[in-house]
């Protein structure tokens, strides 16, 4: 994996990063499932029972 490279400013402060393209996309895919663990924590749980029917029920399984 490619390191990350830095750009800075006049003083060297880091003010910005450059990450391949692959690393980029993983981290939005990372930060897309957040949102939506985020998004969902008040749903009640449901069983595996509970979802296989409704698998079946809806045609999937």
């Amino acid at each position: 994996m490619a390191q990350e490279q830095y750009v800075t400013d006049t003083k060297g402060k880091k003010v910005s990063v450059i990450l391949s393209l692959e690393r980029y996309e993983r981290l939005m895919e990372d930060l897309h499932d957040l949102a939506v663990v985020a998004e969902r924590r008040d749903e009640q749980p449901i069983s595996f029972a509970e979802m296989k029917r409704r698998l079946k029920r809806d045609g999937i399984l």
